[in-house]
């Protein structure tokens, strides 16, 4: 009971977009206007206060960023392996493997990870994203683009990406926080209460927009990529990011604990966005369905798994 206290309101209120949309109280449009608000405006919020609270020292930990970046490479590598041993083209493999490899941080991961740890988790949020933006998508990208043969490099590839990252929110948000921290500028009152309200939106908005994301999607004749694919996300993935934490340890269990709650989250919800480019929107959008239904098992599993540890 102790766990689905906390994994079932955050199911309800993705349950709660799915149902608006089916029953037209929403549209599609509504649901991507409300996902745009949170990732250009509310995350970032949430990211500059948590950043801007703490010392700069103890926001960014090498070893957390080194222990989430190895587990989360580790899978990519090998879904990218296995997908090419089965006889997928690179760039298939590629998308399937930043499935395998990059969690939905922003609007499962963190809503879970702050009612477990509290404010702690907009740190963990915060290194966690830094990853995925800079590290994993760029590669498996950069991966899927080389593997089109339309004499794309993957170094060119990886500086057109790097130089998207420029204008990217959670980026700017990272460094804005980051220089808030290492300055110690105050911010004025009534412009911190602002980010405070906007990121205190971010939860349960994000929630509602992975519900309605998810009406209407099907999972028909892929159950072999689907399963792989929700499989290595769902329990894979938070394993080898934990097995990171072993060789990289950190004092600071709140963070790890975010981490790897994080990493048990579903890929992100962009997902069949970044699969439409190599024409594999119809696999990404049910491997997304899949593993987001999937993750309340995997979650509550892994909640009580932390209990049980004393964690």
């Amino acid at each position: 009971m102790e766990v689905l206290a906390i994994t079932a309101p955050i199911f309800m209120l993705i349950a709660l977009g799915y149902l608006a949309v089916m029953g037209g109280v929403v549209t599609r449009d509504h649901v991507q206007g409300v996902g745009r608000f949170v990732v250009t405006l509310a995350l970032p919020a949430l990211i500059i206060r948590a950043l801007s609270q703490q010392a700069l020292t103890d926001v960014f930990n090498a070893h957390y960023l080194l222990a989430y970046g190895l587990g989360s490479l580790c899978i990519l590598l090998l879904g990218l392996g296995l997908t090419r041993l089965q006889g997928q083209r690179l760039d298939h493999g590629a998308i399937m493997a930043m499935g395998m490899g990059t969690a939905n941080s922003g609007f499962i991961g963190y809503p879970i990870a702050v009612m477990v740890i509290g404010p702690t988790a907009g740190v963990a949020l915060a290194l966690c994203m830094l990853v995925e933006n800079m590290l994993m998508i760029p590669l498996s990208l950069a991966l899927a683009e080389a593997g089109r043969q339309q004499g794309v490099s993957v170094f060119r590839m990886l500086g057109t990406t790097l130089q998207q990252l420029v204008r990217n929110p959670i980026i700017i948000a990272i460094v804005t926080g980051a220089t808030i921290s290492l300055t110690g500028i105050d911010v004025p009152a009534p412009l911190y209460k602002a980010l405070d309200m906007l990121a205190n939106a971010s939860a349960p908005a994000a929630l509602f927009v992975i519900g309605g994301t998810l009406y209407g999607l099907r999972v028909r004749g892929m159950y072999r990529d689907v399963a792989q694919i929700t499989l290595a996300k769902l329990v894979i993935h938070p394993l080898l990011v934990l097995l990171g934490f072993q060789i990289f340890p950190i004092d600071n269990t709140e963070l790890m604990i975010g981490a790897l709650l994080i990493a048990s989250a579903p890929m992100l919800s962009v997902y069949p966005i970044f699969g439409t480019r190599f024409s594999m929107d119809g696999l990404c959008a049910a491997a997304l369905l899949a593993a987001t239904t999937g993750a309340f098992f995997t979650i509550s599993t892994a909640l009580w798994l932390i209990h049980q540890t004393g964690w």
